[in-house]
């Protein structure tokens, strides 16, 4: 579980957690991580007392999506159609003194289903229920940052090798530190050439990084200053200062690892799966309560 910068793709903190644990748990091991003022972006798989306490009581604020049964009762309706709910334990009542008070928006992009955001901010005027909304679509941040260390950083190696637990941990953070660094090189480039991060090429910056380590023979920070600077200058010559397009692909499910034969199990026809491609400006649509 990683806590990761929506901006720069970057890991500001991670925890490895249990094969029967869930996800909540290493979250709350990164709570020390979250800074003041930071906006922490979840899916719907983290919804709970004991995260919300650990986030908010290290000064930061939560935008999480939630099932319909969690907050499911308002408790204050505000002007702008958004309501306030308790969260409580599970098997406790709204009203115990144990939950927390949380705002609820609801909303649907370009007429999809319906979108169910818990946040901790609660005023309606600082906070207009619109931002929120277009917000929490950055928590996809999190998958590109995942993938250019599964797919371009590791590439189609053997994922974990070792049976102790102790070097398993270590298998998880070499690569996590690895891509901190070529993330550090990709906001240098940046600040550099007054461009977002998301301009730069991820696969650039490691190809003429490896390409460089290779032929590296000191550590002198003469030699480090020098290869940095050699390679800025490869990468900038190839740095994309034109706004970011978007662009959407299909989601597939993954086919689970099962000890049955096929016929138990599912595959993707990949033949299927559409390209990346543009898309419009999505059109979000807030959802007000209906009072009765």
């Amino acid at each position: 579980m990683t806590l990761t910068e929506c901006g720069t793709h970057a890991q500001i903190d991670a925890a490895v957690g249990g094969f029967n644990g869930g996800e909540p748990e290493p979250a709350i091991k990164t709570a020390g991580s979250a800074a003041a003022g930071m906006l922490v972006v979840m899916d719907r798989g983290f919804p709970g007392v004991a995260l919300w306490k650990a986030y908010t009581g290290a000064g930061a604020h939560l935008l999480i999506r939630a099932r319909s049964s969690v907050a499911a009762r308002p408790v204050e309706h505000l002007p702008d159609g958004t309501y306030l709910a308790r969260m409580s334990l599970a098997g406790q009542r709204a009203s115990h003194p144990g939950g927390v008070t949380v705002r609820v928006i609801e909303y649907r992009v370009d007429g999809g289903e319906v979108v169910r955001l818990v946040t901790d901010l609660l005023d309606p005027t600082a906070y207009p229920a619109a931002e929120p909304a277009r917000l929490y679509h950055a928590r996809w941040e999190a998958e590109s940052a995942f993938r250019q260390i599964k797919t371009f950083q590791r590439g189609p190696a053997e994922v974990l090798r070792s049976a102790d637990p102790e070097l398993v941990r270590q298998e998880v953070w070499a690569p996590l530190v690895v891509h901190h660094c070529l993330t550090r090189v990709i906001m240098s480039l940046a600040e550099d050439n007054g461009i977002d991060p998301d301009r730069v090429s991820f696969v650039k910056v490691l190809k003429h990084t490896r390409r460089g380590v290779v032929r590296q023979c000191a550590d002198t920070p003469t030699k480090i200053k020098e290869f940095l600077a050699v390679l800025a200058e490869k990468v900038g010559r190839k740095l994309d200062n034109g706004t970011r397009r978007l662009r959407e692909a299909d989601r597939h499910l993954k086919r689970p690892d099962s000890r049955y034969s096929s016929k138990f199990s599912y595959r993707i026809n990949t033949r299927d799966r559409q390209p990346t491609r543009r898309v419009a400006p999505k059109t979000i649509t807030l959802q007000p309560v209906i009072v009765h």
